[in-house]
């Protein structure tokens, strides 16, 4: 299966606003009051959870728009 252009720079650029976003958001979960209470709370783990899940996910992401625009550059 071959991607288009626009399409892996579109998921490149995915992946890239997943390292803007998800780092900054566990940053601001985890100064928040409802995180800690005697170690982290249910509200942390969750969010947490959600952290991980979506930073992993937009690393597959980006890392096939970067695969994609390497083939269609090598075919071109």
């Amino acid at each position: 299966m071959r991607i288009g252009r626009k399409t892996s720079a579109f998921l490149l650029v995915f992946g890239l606003w997943t390292w803007i976003l998800w780092p900054n958001f566990l940053r601001n979960i985890w100064k928040d009051d409802r995180s800690w209470n005697d170690g982290p709370t249910a509200f942390f783990l969750v969010h947490l959870a959600l952290t991980v899940v979506s930073f992993a996910a937009g690393n597959v992401i980006g890392w096939l728009g970067l695969k994609g625009l390497r083939a269609s550059r090598t075919a071109a």
